[in-house]
């Protein structure tokens, strides 16, 4: 599967990539992207969620009234799950959401989730993406040539310098990280797909095994 390299102004390099087929060209498996996606959010959550119970909340050390003889229904403590202010019965308590997948699964996920993109022509190769400034500007003048400026984009590069980090971190939309880090909800959660040509070289050898 080949496919244009652009330079970093739009326009077409002299040089086209071959995608790997073993990767970009494979017939995705819904049920692991999705398994992978569930579990790469789950692994986020903190877990620490949690609501006091009738031992944990302040006050109702005293019965609020006699046993017997008012009438009432007996009580035993004004920190009873039933009355306002009281405890929690059976509230949330913290405990990790964690989930495991074996390096397979991830995997094959991954290349799923490449695989869709690439089917959808929604991934651009660039020559190399580097950056003199810090600036935002700067990044901005980039995507409007590239015609990327509405799009929600995901852009895996070899090595993220400072530079791009710095210019790219306040634009809504974009996340920018090293290609050995993408994972499958990395890759699926954007509208284009943006990569350097030593990325592609990075998530070959990851991937390719």
């Amino acid at each position: 599967m080949k496919i244009n390299v652009l330079k970093m102004d739009g326009n077409n390099s002299d040089n086209d990539i071959e995608l790997n087929e073993n990767i970009y060209g494979i017939e995705p498996n819904d049920h692991v992207i999705s398994l992978a996606v569930k579990a790469e959010m789950s692994n986020i959550r903190q877990g620490t969620h949690k609501a006091k119970t009738r031992a944990e909340v302040s006050g109702g050390g005293k019965k609020p009234w006699r046993q017997k003889g008012r009438g009432t229904a007996r009580s035993g403590s004004s920190r009873s799950p039933i009355w306002v202010g009281g405890g929690k019965a059976f509230g949330p308590r913290p405990h990790e959401y964690k989930l495991k997948l074996n390096k397979k699964v991830k995997k094959l996920a991954r290349k799923g989730a490449l695989s869709y993109k690439a089917k959808n022509e929604k991934i651009i190769i660039l020559e190399e993406l580097s950056f003199e400034t810090p600036k935002t500007k700067d990044f901005v003048a980039f995507l409007e040539l590239l015609k990327l400026s509405n799009s929600k984009l995901t852009i895996l590069v070899d090595d993220l310098s400072e530079n791009l980090y710095l210019a790219s971190r306040n634009i809504p939309n974009v996340f920018v990280l090293e290609a050995r880090y993408a994972s499958t909800y990395d890759i699926l959660d954007c509208e284009i797909l943006l990569m350097d040509k030593a990325s592609v070289e990075t998530i070959n050898s990851i991937l390719d095994i």
